[in-house]
């Protein structure tokens, strides 16, 4: 019986590899940088804003809540500085989603505003345990030049203000299209 299952396994992933070919599919790689402004600065705004806040205090974490919601218009850059070329936003929202650690429910779209993707997005949405040193979130979709996108996204802290609460993170996306 267990030969019966590998022989099915190898017949479906050779399915899987001729619909992929038959359809053209093709993988490519992002890369950027995600700038979550919570305290603004002189010259620059803030560009997470809490629009909720939840009633019970997250264990550990004096800032935030279970329930919190901040809405976001984060700037995409090529580089970690926020000087860097900018190449696109992310807009949507993270909600605090656990009661008992820093996590994350991330709903956003990343908006190409520039470069060869402009005017295509990514959808992106998935839990972020944002202590995790590499969090990865499902891409469910795309417009434009990523019509139909699947794939998934890597976010790494690339640093983060614990006095402002400002943080650059550096996405990864890996995206079949």
């Amino acid at each position: 019986m267990a030969g019966v299952n590998q022989n099915i396994r190898q017949v479906l992933l050779v399915l899987a590899t001729v619909a992929v070919v038959a359809h053209g599919a093709t993988t490519t790689h992002l890369q950027f940088y995600m700038h979550d402004m919570v305290t603004p600065s002189a010259g620059s705004l803030a560009t997470a804003v809490r629009s909720v806040r939840g009633p019970t205090p997250a264990p550990g974490n004096p800032i935030n809540r279970f329930g919190d919601m901040y809405v976001i218009d984060d700037a995409l850059t090529e580089g970690p500085d926020a000087a860097s070329r900018a190449v696109g936003r992310a807009q949507g929202f993270y909600l605090m989603a656990s009661r008992s650690a820093d996590q994350l429910l991330l709903c956003a779209n990343v908006v190409f505003t520039a470069g060869r993707h402009n005017g295509s997005s990514i959808a992106l949405m998935g839990r972020d345990a944002i202590l995790d040193k590499v969090r990865e979130l499902p891409v469910v979709g795309g417009t434009g030049g990523f019509r139909g996108a699947a794939g998934y996204g890597l976010i790494r802290t690339h640093s983060f203000n614990a006095s402002n609460h400002n943080a650059v993170l550096m996405v990864d996306m890996y995206l079949s299209v």
